[in-house]
């Protein structure tokens, strides 16, 4: 699936089985306990916090599932083609960074 027909899955199904979509504040607010979700997994998992009880099936690829598709409902909502703009951070990430990764002893 690309990303173009992600985002057109996602509103077909916001219009028929969520009925319509939540304004973009609550959204903005979903993304971000969204998000949190997916921070405490990685502070379990790869971090030094242990498990709680019920964290324990919570599944990693599920909860960033969960950001995508919030994350592209605020696109879907913004008038947002998430293809071009992504293409357009790459181009910029590339013209701004190549040296500058190259050269970061930090990352040798």
């Amino acid at each position: 699936m690309t990303i173009q027909e992600a985002q057109n899955t996602i509103d077909k199904w916001i219009n028929t089985t969520g009925v319509r979509y939540f304004n973009e504040l609550t959204n903005m607010a979903i993304l971000t306990e969204e998000v949190g979700e997916v921070a405490r997994i990685i502070a379990r998992k790869y971090g030094e916090q242990s498990f709680k009880e019920s964290d324990k099936d919570k599944d990693l690829g599920d909860e960033l599932a969960d950001v995508l598709f919030v994350l592209m409902c605020i696109a879907n909502q913004t008038g947002v083609d998430l293809t071009e703009a992504l293409k357009k951070n790459l181009d910029k990430k590339t013209n701004r960074d190549s040296e500058r990764h190259r050269n970061n002893e930090k990352l040798k």
